[in-house]
């Protein structure tokens, strides 16, 4: 049973942590120098010379690529509580990870079919 003081602590907690980030960006913008030279205002990127227009287009497969490794990457979230709780789920959870797996696999095969990882 719980009730509207159990969760007075995590009010008072993001209460806390709200209030500290906002001071803290306040004191800096303020009190922080505001000398804008030159040097200051260049691009820098690890110490190599900007050569060049940033605004290339990329192939979208770079993107492609990582939105599907993100993809199948969130599958081991899934399957970690799995591995854990392996032996009380027994052989109910045991057939419902196969199909989980299965599910991903369905869906790397139609990635494969389609060509979404194929270099040019």
């Amino acid at each position: 049973m719980s009730s509207t003081i159990d969760y007075l602590a995590l009010l008072i907690q993001f209460s806390v942590a709200a209030g500290f980030v906002v001071t803290t960006m306040l004191v800096t913008h303020y009190v922080g120098p505001r000398r804008k030279t030159s040097d200051k205002l260049e691009n820098f990127e690890c110490g190599i010379e900007s050569v060049g227009n940033a605004r290339l287009p990329f192939s979208i497969k770079y993107f492609l690529t990582a939105i599907l490794f993100v993809m199948f990457d969130v599958e081991v979230i899934f399957m970690y509580p799995w591995a854990v709780n392996f032996k009380a789920l027994g052989a109910v959870g045991f057939v419902e990870m196969l199909l989980f797996i299965g599910t991903l696999l369905i869906g790397f095969v139609y990635i494969i079919k389609k060509g979404a990882l194929k270099w040019e």
